[in-house]
């Protein structure tokens, strides 16, 4: 954890541990993750979303498009203190979800079965992240009706995101793009920050 800036417990890095076990343990049965990325978990997904733990603002998280709980998971896991709601369409995703819960008494995490396009749920979240939109466009429209303008959107992304940076509409605010250091992947990756001017209360 050191070498991504981060100082928790043995009990919390034991959490993370067992998180990354159950997430294993169900993906063998249903199919969570590829299953070319089962002996990567630690790194790809793991300490890939614990990577962007610093720069999260203060307050509430709001994880869209969370499949197996990343980032959402980890960084709730690691800061008992921040509430975290995480939104999938995938029934047997947020079942994973639930059980994690349970078996780590995390009460500060709230799964939501059901697509963030049709969600209705009032906004102002501190945080809102995501590791799975296929372009920053759609999901900074996706999470509009959930942003004010003190909410940072964080998008992880792989490789400079050039094209869709071009193609985000006036009212989102890139504030910067940063790449991440993400310990043991050897891959390109990267986190960009924005926020709403005009947020959509519609």
């Amino acid at each position: 954890m050191d070498r991504l800036g981060l100082s928790v417990s043995s009990d919390v890095v034991a959490d993370l541990l067992t998180f990354m076990s159950l997430l294993k343990e169900w993906s063998g049965t249903y199919n969570l993750v590829a299953p070319r990325e089962r002996d990567f978990l630690l790194t790809r997904h793991l300490l890939d979303s614990l990577s962007i733990a610093n720069w999260l603002q203060e307050g509430s998280l709001l994880d869209v498009g969370t499949g197996a709980g990343l980032p959402g998971l980890p960084l709730a896991i690691i800061d008992p203190l921040r509430e975290v709601t995480l939104v999938d369409s995938a029934g047997k995703k947020i079942r994973f979800i639930r059980h994690v819960g349970r078996a780590l008494k995390l009460e500060n995490i709230h799964p939501v079965h059901g697509r963030i396009e049709e969600w209705e749920q009032a906004g102002g979240y501190a945080n809102i992240t995501s590791r799975a939109f296929s372009s920053l466009k759609d999901f900074v429209g996706a999470v509009r009706p959930f942003a004010d303008q003190s909410t940072r959107l964080l998008a992880m992304k792989g490789v400079f995101p050039h094209k869709e940076l071009e193609e985000l509409p006036d009212w989102v605010n890139v504030q910067s793009v940063e790449p991440l250091t993400v310990p043991y992947l050897h891959a390109e990756r990267h986190l960009v920050l924005m926020s709403v001017s005009n947020p959509d209360r519609s």
